[in-house]
């Protein structure tokens, strides 16, 4: 009982000192609490200032931004339009502009989106049969210049001169023209060297199939050998010319030949003594030359090194060649379709050298190239530019003559077959009146439809243009 009451006692003489009813515990608390009111408004100033100060600085930026992007913030049509008129073609750089070429931010341009469309092929292999003389022009015998005739540097292209070069656009009877494997006056071969094992072999091929890689530019893609038909399998020839840079490339890689020298369905066939340095240029001989490097085939598919092969080639023989009733067929371009743009685009991407590019156009203007006029009902072509990585061909005297001088255009200018495309065929159609050049201009996603794109190799730092 006693400390009860003393706690009593105790506690109602604390009330009577102190009347507010507050002990020294509780002023204790009230100063502590008022001290850290005082830091918490003090943090919270802190705070809202550096909140203030972020906002202001980032409309400073975006104030920056508008002023050398002004159609950041405008609407899709307007900012079209926008670009449109403060960028510069190169055209008006030529003509004398005394103003900076303003480019697009990287990713600003939406791309289109190319998809493939359906291609109405024949069911299967044995639903096909080649038509007897489907073409019915007149053959006539297509010789080639062999060796040089004196003692010049050697070229693989040999030195034809400006009236051989006109000559040859003529398809007569007992012609005799330039296409490549010209041998010096002295010194034998001039470039891509073959094993007597694998001319035999091709030798052999009567239908083809052939794609190349130099200097390690690309993977291996194999075709998609589900695709292929037994049929295809036993009777085509699927070559990949390769150098030995190319070839140990692609086994370090997992693409070990056999002792056959097969790699899936590509037979690698090994060149060395390589035309030309460069390398795309080279890749024009077996693009081009088919008919010289099988000579016994009588069909031939290109399909270049960034494509993978997945439909039969028999039935892309039968599509394309077959049921037109053409030798030759190639895809349009997918963006571009006059020449005068495909010059603006490769010396806008760098390319190749401007000034080659330029002398080659302007030849080919005062020779009457003209503008690709989509508006013509008569126009010769679809399009003057085609998509030059899939080529399916008949390898008859027109074809072959087209090809030795597409070829003969690419040795004498630049690597960039599509400017020497249009130009080339035209003059053999207006010099040759009676003796067309059946060529099929297809669609550019019937291509796709037919062959799975990818990328080629990156290389780590880009080549120059050659000079």
């Amino acid at each position: 009982m006693l400390p009860e009451r003393r706690s009593t006692v105790a506690s109602s003489s604390s009330y009577q000192n102190n009347p507010s009813g507050q002990n020294d515990n509780s002023f204790l608390l009230l100063r502590r609490g008022k001290k850290f009111g005082r830091i918490g408004k003090l943090k919270l100033s802190h705070l809202f200032f550096f909140f203030v100060s972020l906002f202001f600085f980032s409309c400073i930026f975006s104030g920056h931004r508008l002023l050398f992007h002004g159609s950041e913030f405008l609407p899709h049509s307007e900012r079209q339009h926008h670009l449109k008129t403060h960028l510069f073609t190169s055209s008006e750089l030529e003509i004398g502009l005394n103003s900076s070429n303003i480019q697009k931010p990287p990713g600003s341009k939406k791309r289109n989106k190319h998809l493939p469309c359906e291609v109405p092929l024949a069911e299967s292999v044995n639903h096909i049969l080649e038509p007897q003389e489907y073409l019915g022009s007149k053959p006539f015998s297509l010789g080639f210049v062999e060796a040089e005739t004196d003692d010049k540097k050697p070229r693989f292209g040999g030195h034809q001169t400006l009236k051989e070069r006109e000559r040859s656009y003529s398809a007569i009877n007992n012609q005799t023209i330039h296409c490549g494997f010209v041998k010096g006056f002295h010194q034998g071969s001039t470039g891509f060297d073959l094993s007597e094992k694998d001319r035999a072999y091709m030798k052999n091929c009567v239908v083809s199939v052939s794609s190349c890689i130099f200097g390690s530019s690309d993977f291996l893609r194999r075709p998609a050998s589900k695709k292929i038909s037994e049929f295809s399998k036993r009777n085509v020839c699927f070559v990949m010319f390769v150098d030995e840079q190319t070839l140990s490339k692609l086994a370090s890689e997992g693409h070990v030949p056999d002792k056959q020298g097969f790699v899936g369905l590509w037979k690698t066939v090994v060149v060395s003594n390589l035309p030309y340095t460069d390398m795309r240029k080279t890749g024009k001989v077996p693009k081009f030359l088919s008919h010289r490097l099988f000579p016994s085939s009588r069909y031939s598919i290109w399909i270049d090194s960034k494509m993978r092969l997945t439909t039969d080639p028999m039935l892309i023989i039968d599509f394309f060649l077959w049921r037109t009733k053409s030798e030759f067929a190639i895809s349009n371009h997918y963006d571009r379709h006059c020449v005068w743009d495909e010059v603006v685009q490769n010396k806008r991407l760098n390319k190749y050298n401007h000034t080659a590019i330029d002398e080659q156009f302007m030849f080919y203007r005062s020779d009457g190239l003209k503008k690709f006029d989509p508006s013509d009902p008569k126009s010769p072509l679809p399009s003057y530019v085609p998509e030059g990585s899939f080529i399916v061909r008949a390898h008859t005297p027109m074809s072959n003559l087209f090809t030795c001088l597409w070829f003969n255009e690419v040795d004498r200018f630049t690597s960039r077959d599509q400017l020497s495309f249009a130009y080339t065929y035209l003059k053999l159609q207006r010099l040759n009146p009676d003796r067309p050049l059946r060529l099929n201009m297809f669609k550019d996603c019937e291509r796709r439809a037919l062959t799975k794109l990818f990328h080629h190799r990156v290389v780590s730092t880009p080549p120059s243009p050659p000079a």
